[in-house]
């Protein structure tokens, strides 16, 4: 069987009349992107919080899988109460397939244990599209004119919902979450249906301080499982801190799949990192992924009402 029947068979196999994957994009800087992960971190800090996120990943491959991740997030108070909301954006695409994503996200956040635990809900809706123009079958008509094969762009949306709890506390922050919680279907064309099925996210790190206050070690995990695969980052990162400035580098260790380098920065309301993800199986070294994140924090004064509130200098 030649490459181009290979790649015929794999187009076939996720063609096919059902087909159910692992559906969600995983990051390398999880940490910085927890409101990805989990609905319930929406709100979690005073500030109105923009962040995304680029990946481009198994470099060298043909039609290699992409991914943009655009969110945001901000607290509110009602009764009362502190709460938060939230919204996010994700467009991939992966071979001749694009799937795109967009949510919005209510927490509700209570005191406990001198920290704050979150409980959130998420409504989004998913866009999934196959584009069979770049299918090239050379002679193969018998395969060209498969009805497997869809003759136009195939399109379909279906609605998608999940929920999660997070806790922070000064020393540490643990979250679960649990994603596609109604299963949904997408129908795309006549012949095609993409199921999706709920995925379970847990994510958890903290920050040891060292003997010298400029350097602190900083653990995280992400555990990721829809009951059939399980994935794992065990991730370390050393942080330098000095003058409201913050650097970092540090590992990521997945068992079985890949180890990623990372870099990154802190200064002022603006944070970036960088990693690069080896893969430790066959595909090699130079066909890594790499990942660029940036996050930028404001304030919630938004009309200045600190400012200049007395009505004479005479008493400033």
């Amino acid at each position: 069987m030649n490459l181009k029947k290979i790649g015929l068979l794999c187009c076939s196999l996720l063609c096919c009349l059902s087909g159910k994957a692992q559906f969600d994009t995983q990051f390398s800087q999880y940490w910085g992107l927890t409101g990805y992960y989990n609905p319930a971190y929406a709100g979690q800090t005073d500030k109105l919080n923009l962040y995304g996120t680029y990946s481009m990943q198994l470099l060298g491959f043909t039609n290699a899988p992409q991914s943009m991740y655009f969110g945001a997030d901000m607290p509110f108070k009602l009764f009362g109460k502190k709460q938060g909301v939230g919204i996010g954006f994700l467009n991939e695409g992966i071979g001749l397939f694009r799937n795109q994503k967009f949510w919005a996200q209510y927490s509700y956040k209570v005191k406990l244990w001198g920290g704050s635990l979150g409980l959130g809900i998420q409504v989004g809706a998913l866009n999934l599209s196959f584009n069979p123009d770049k299918i090239d079958f050379g002679e193969d008509v018998e395969n060209k004119n498969d009805p497997a094969f869809p003759a136009a762009e195939a399109t379909g949306m279906g609605l998608d919902a999940g929920a999660g709890a997070y806790y922070s506390h000064p020393l540490l922050y643990v979250g679960f979450s649990a994603f596609h919680l109604n299963a949904p279907t997408v129908h795309m064309g006549e012949n095609n249906e993409m199921k999706v099925d709920p995925i379970l996210y847990f994510i958890a790190g903290c920050n040891i301080k060292t003997k010298n206050p400029l350097f602190s070690i900083q653990p995280s995990m992400l555990l990721k499982s829809d009951f059939v695969a399980t994935k794992v980052d065990l991730t370390a990162r050393l942080s330098y801190t000095w003058n409201e400035k913050s650097y970092y580098g540090g590992l990521s260790y997945s068992p079985n799949s890949s180890v990623a380098f990372l870099i990154g920065a802190k200064i002022g309301d603006i944070s970036v990192g960088y990693a690069y993800d080896m893969f430790t199986s066959k595909i090699g070294i130079g066909n890594g992924s790499h990942d660029i994140y940036i996050n930028y924090s404001m304030d919630m004064n938004f009309f200045n009402k600190s400012k200049n509130k007395h009505k004479s200098i005479r008493i400033l």
